[in-house]
This record gives C-alpha cells, sequence and structure tokens, in this order.
C-alpha cells in the first residue's frame, strides 16, 4: 500500500524538476576548455547501474577525468539531481580542495560519512546537511533523474571553517573558476 501512494505522489510531481538550468554549472556558464569527466560505469547520459543506489549497494561510481587546466589549484565535485521535486536541484555530494594533480575517484571512494578523505579532499554538506555521499533514492512513478557530476577546476585552494554547502562554495569558488565539465547518469523508479 505504501508504495502504491509512493507512486501516485511520485506521478502527480512528474513535472515539478528545477531542470539542467538550475544545476551549478549552468548557472555559472563555463567553458570546459577541453576538460572531460567519464566513468566507466555509465556513459554521460547514460542509466547509472543500482549499485550505485539505494536500491543497490550506495557505492559512489567511480570517475575519472582529465585535461585539467594547468593553472588549476583545486578540484570541486558536486553531484546534483537536476529532477528531484523541489525548486532547486537536490545535491547529493559536494567535494572541494581535490588536489589538481588527482585524475579521479575510485569506485566507493566517497562515503556516506566523510569530511576528509585520504585521497586529500574535503566534504562539504549534501541537501541532508551531511557530509558524505546521499546515494540517489528517486521518487517511484516520478520518471527518470538525471544525476548531474559536475567537475570544477579553480585557481585557488579554498579554506572553510565548517563544511560549506551548496551556496558557500558557490560564492567562494565563483572568482576563481577557469572550467567546469559535467557527466550525467540517469536513474529511475518505476
Amino acid at each position: 500500500m505504501a508504495d502504491e501512494w509512493a507512486r501516485r505522489v511520485g506521478h502527480m510531481l512528474r513535472h515539478v524538476r528545477p531542470g539542467l538550468p538550475a544545476l551549478a554549472t549552468s548557472r555559472l556558464g563555463l567553458p570546459g576548455r577541453g576538460m572531460s569527466l567519464t566513468s566507466p560505469a555509465f556513459a554521460d547520459g547514460g542509466t547509472m547501474p543500482d549499485r550505485y543506489t539505494q536500491d543497490g549497494e550506495s557505492l559512489f561510481p567511480p570517475l575519472y577525468w582529465d585535461n585539467v587546466p594547468a593553472e588549476a589549484k583545486s578540484l570541486a565535485l558536486l553531484v546534483e539531481d537536476a529532477d528531484a521535486p523541489f525548486p532547486r536541484p537536490l545535491v547529493h555530494v559536494l567535494l572541494h580542495s581535490i588536489p589538481a594533480g588527482l585524475s579521479g575517484i575510485p569506485e566507493g571512494g566517497v562515503l556516506r560519512q566523510v569530511r576528509r578523505s585520504p585521497l586529500g579532499f574535503k566534504a562539504g554538506r549534501n541537501s541532508l546537511a551531511r557530509t558524505g555521499w546521499m546515494a540517489p533514492s528517486p521518487i517511484a512513478g516520478h520518471g527518470p533523474h538525471r544525476y548531474a557530476f559536475q567537475l570544477l577546476a579553480v585557481d585557488a585552494m579554498p579554506a572553510f571553517a565548517r563544511p560549506p554547502g551548496r551556496g558557500a562554495l558557490l560564492r567562494t569558488l565563483r572568482s576563481h573558476l577557469i572550467a567546469a565539465t559535467r557527466l550525467i547518469g540517469v536513474y529511475q523508479r518505476i
């Protein structure tokens, strides 16, 4: 009964979505400058396997990037759900101070609770005000959700007194951004 109710609510809200224009990289309007972001787990615009969602193992998917501009001092990574039924995208993870020399994050490389990674990056707050990975869990019946993995190259190493949220991160990095790219994975619950 609860599953059927959730599907009905999801269906009623199917047109409530912030969309791709509300994503951080869309709002910033930065050129890619050749920087690329890929995953061996799914193609850009392709379906994310269950293992990276709450229907599976809730693992962070493997990500790799290249062609980071030489003047980059650090990177930031935001994963936003462009189709969550809210006024703005739902933040699933926010990472900053990623060393510019790092070329990726392995599968499971971001935990559900993490403030500082052995890989050198730090975590900000997701939409649940937690630091770490919040695996996708879209409302059943709401339709496909696009999860945008957005990589930002910046010419500074930011410092925050406490883990930042999306707004604080973007305000701090806005004047330091030099390039951006994104990879979109799609997932839905029927």
